[in-house]
């Protein structure tokens, strides 16, 4: 499955990470800079919970007319020059690039940053067929030339430092320059250059696609993008279909939204507008525009009780916030969407069996709720998706015995009464030192890192009677 970024079991992921000390140090500092700065732009643009309902309105109106809209988008695309495919499954919409690029003799392709390119694993597909393809936002290439997996929806390489970065360009590129942020980027920068040149093939994803014109909107923080959908021939744009808005002034806030809760910016460095190949008397931009629309399960998802999750914009705000995504990291989250928004999409995308562990791994604090920018209700998704695992039988056997004896004791007094007493009683005499002899379970993960409280062997019923008689 392209969601699956690694294949160790969940408790070892996470037990690798929590103690994966630079990584820890790097998200802590990441939140804790971009919190602060979207908080800035929060205030500075005022009114910001009237600006989240009116992005969730505007998302939600596209949810309920997106069959309208896909057409409308498709036609426009047409009638700019360009071609439309709508992909049913990630295989289809990965096939279809693979068919393009073949009819092209495609030698090298150049991508831009992008989600929805991950999860239907199109690295991959292309290069099974020999083509180079190289990722040119400057952290997926970092991760590229590691062998490594995005940990971010917005900030893919947030958990590796600069040493780490350096060692990987001397290793992979014999990169012989100083340990700083810009020698290194220069680097990168002018080796990437040549490719741009000699791309056959741009590919991107999609922020936006604009219904009413057939345009697509691209927002990075880096030029690369735009050598990327310029100078190759044929330009390939992957977006989820859900990705739409009516007009630009429903971008217009969306883009407002989404910079300030992504980075904590009033605009990204590139705000890009593509509307079809380039036409008779222009000198640049593709001669060729292909627009892929993944379904991959999204149609499913709306027809669902988890719907509200498809307003998601891809701002990476509920990662940026959350506790659980602090301790972890992405890598954690063993799928390329990770943290809150991970918890919801990926067990919906990839299914139960991939990622029945996600939504346990959260507090349930709604932070997330707190700042998601088209007011997802991420945390009540997340317990949503607990209860369905129990209803189809997903939970691990044990915890469904200990739920069913614990509710069947709880609706018998007497039973519960005799449970209680015997458990103090026994509390009483096999907890020593604030451990208990059980090490395995849900109760040895929990008393790894905590002390039970001493017991003294009586109930709270037989304490409080025992006080009432003055004893």
């Amino acid at each position: 499955m392209s969601l699956k970024t690694s294949n160790l079991p969940f408790k070892a992921r996470v037990d690798h990470e929590v103690h994966n000390t630079i990584m820890r140090k790097a998200v802590v500092k990441a939140q804790e800079t971009i919190g602060a700065n979207r908080q800035k732009m929060v205030d500075e643009l005022g009114h910001w919970e009237e600006w989240r309902d009116l992005s969730k309105q505007i998302r939600n109106h596209v949810l309920a007319n997106l069959d309208a809209y896909l057409y409308q988008l498709s036609e426009k695309v047409i009638e700019n020059g360009g071609k439309v495919y709508f992909a049913e499954t990630a295989e289809e919409a990965s096939a279809y690039i693979r068919k393009v690029a073949l009819e092209k003799n495609a030698k090298k392709i150049v991508k831009s940053k992008s989600m929805v390119t991950e999860e239907i694993g199109l690295n991959e597909v292309l290069e099974k067929e020999g083509m180079q393809v190289i990722e040119t936002d400057l952290g997926e290439y970092l991760l590229q030339i590691s062998g490594d997996k995005p940990s971010h929806i917005v900030v893919p390489a947030i958990h590796k430092d600069r040493h780490q970065i350096r060692k990987d360009l001397s290793e992979k590129l014999g990169y012989e320059g100083e340990e700083t942020p810009e020698d290194m980027t220069r680097f990168v920068r002018e080796k990437i250059r040549q490719d741009f040149l000699e791309a056959d093939i741009g590919i991107s994803g999609c922020n936006f696609a604009v219904a009413e014109t057939g345009s697509v909107c691209l927002v990075t923080n880096e030029g690369n993008l735009r050598l990327a959908t310029t100078l190759p021939k044929t330009h390939i744009a992957v977006m989820g279909m859900e990705r739409l808005a009516p007009t630009f002034q429903e971008v217009d806030v969306l883009i407002t939204m989404l910079a300030r809760s992504a980075v904590g910016a009033k605009l990204t460095g590139y705000n890009t507008w593509l509307t079809g190949p380039r036409l008779a008397g222009e000198t640049d931009g593709p001669e060729e525009f292909h627009l892929v629309i993944v379904d991959n399960g999204r149609s499913d998802i709306l027809a669902s009780e988890f719907q509200e999750v498809l307003r998601c914009i891809r701002c990476g705000a509920c990662l940026n916030t959350c506790p659980a995504y602090r301790q972890i990291g992405g890598h954690g989250y063993g799928s390329i969407y990770p943290g809150p928004i991970g918890a919801v999409i990926s067990p919906l995308l990839g299914g139960y069996d991939e990622f029945k562990e996600l939504p346990y791994a959260c507090s349930l604090c709604n932070a997330c709720n707190s700042v998601c920018p088209v007011r997802i209700p991420l945390a009540q998704l997340i317990l949503k998706h607990r209860e369905k695992m129990v209803e189809l039988g997903k939970t691990p056997a044990m915890e469904r015995l200990s739920i069913f004896g614990f509710t069947t004791a709880n609706a018998n007094p007497t039973l519960w009464k005799t449970g209680v007493n015997i458990g103090a009683k026994l509390a009483g005499k096999l907890i020593k030192n604030g451990k208990a002899p059980i090490t395995f379970g849900a109760l040895g993960e929990w008393t790894k890192a905590r002390d039970l409280p001493q017991a003294d062997g009586e109930s709270f019923r037989q304490w409080f009677n025992n006080r009432e008689r003055g004893q």
